[in-house]
């Protein structure tokens, strides 16, 4: 009686944690926190084409990705990132970890920043960030690239 009984708790506890949300539970492993569930909101865009002012799987610019990913989880941050830029705590770049977000100045006549990513990790040094690019859309860079190293301009903690 006792195996039975267990076996229904079990069974009626892994049915109560089903549902139609895109999220995945890990077993054995640490729990999803609202800085994972972020980064899989940005990365779920990954190759999603460019659009300049662009929030959805049509095309999405360098903000909107942030933007929607933070919006998802219930966090509002402004839609452009030098707005962005301006929340937050600044944090040096040795102790950027996974949902911080990274700035930028691209342009050289521009003074302002004008670019943003999501960290997705930080290890061993090298960072890997989630944005989006006019000529590749949404992809993973890695800071350390000469382009966005030249460019980078700080890093801010939100969460």
């Amino acid at each position: 009686m006792k195996k039975i009984l267990v076996v229904i708790v079990v069974f009626s506890l892994m049915m109560s944690s089903c549902s139609s949300s895109k999220r995945v539970v890990k077993i054995n492993k640490k729990p999803i926190t609202k800085v994972d569930r972020i980064v899989e909101n940005a990365l779920e865009f990954k190759g999603v084409r460019y659009r300049f002012g662009g929030t959805t799987r049509s095309g999405i610019d360098c903000s909107g990705v942030i933007y929607v990913a933070f919006g998802d989880e219930g966090v509002s941050l402004p839609r452009v990132s030098r707005d962005m830029a301006k929340k937050g705590r600044k944090i040096a770049l040795s102790k950027v970890k996974k949902g911080d977000l990274l700035f930028f100045r691209t342009a050289n006549r521009r003074k302002s920043i004008n670019h943003v990513g999501l960290v997705v990790s930080h290890r061993k040094g090298e960072i890997r960030f989630v944005h989006a690019t006019s000529s590749k859309g949404v992809i993973v860079s890695l800071l350390s690239e000469k382009y966005w190293k030249k460019a980078f301009v700080k890093a801010t903690k939100i969460l």
